[in-house]
């Protein structure tokens, strides 16, 4: 399978649901399972890289201790050293 140019992350993600769903479900022949399991792994690697993507564009609006507003990477909301704590 390969993934299709209009495939967005809320399609993969309901794919990927009913994939477990068949494979919860005990039914499917080994046959069936592997390709569901191949179909699942691609879409999982998939939704993956569209979430890294967007962590990657997203900045976050935070309150610095000084007061002041500063625009930071999304990784950096982790780090609380620079930022005031909420009371």
């Amino acid at each position: 399978m390969s993934i299709s140019q209009d495939m967005t992350f809320e399609k993969a993600l309901a794919r990927l649901e009913k994939i477990v769903e068949r494979m919860d479900s005990g039914e499917p022949s080994l046959e069936e399972a592997l390709e569901l399991f191949s179909e699942g792994t691609e879409l999982a690697q998939y939704c993956s890289s569209v979430i890294e993507d967007a962590e990657g564009k997203l900045e976050a609006l935070v309150e610095a201790k000084d007061g002041k507003n500063e625009v930071i990477p999304f990784e950096a909301c982790d780090s609380d050293e620079n930022y005031k704590e909420d009371d």
